[in-house]
């Protein structure tokens, strides 16, 4: 189960961040594109892009993370792999707050994986 948490998130049961901070929605793929542009999305040995044409990539513990994405009826929609695995298709609401995005899985209700953003 640890592998899916590592890969940009997302199949795996996650911590909750903290709960003092409110997460604002990201409803549209033009925010989404400003939050990410230029930026790295980190958590414990996880350093991801992801580009405004579509790309994600990076690395996960020892393995590389690469996939494409497309915004889709206000979700962010991935396609991944981590090493070999791989992660198939998923939508997924986007949260953000004070420098830190969430990724909740299917369409905002499964699990989630918070990154901070670089």
């Amino acid at each position: 189960m640890w592998k899916l948490s590592l890969a940009f998130g997302f199949a795996a049961t996650l911590a909750a961040g903290s709960a003092s901070a409110e997460l604002t929605i990201v409803s549209s793929q033009s925010d989404f594109v400003r939050l990410i542009a230029g930026k790295t999305l980190s958590r414990p040995l996880v350093k991801i892009e992801v580009s405004e044409d579509g790309r994600i990539s990076g690395k996960g513990a020892r393995w590389a993370v690469r996939g494409d994405w497309m915004w889709r009826d206000g979700f962010f929609c991935r396609s991944l792999y981590w090493g070999r695995l791989g992660l198939g298709y998923n939508c997924q609401e986007v949260r953000v707050n004070e420098g830190r995005v969430r990724f909740i899985s299917d369409r905002g209700i499964g699990d989630y994986a918070d990154f901070k953003l670089n």
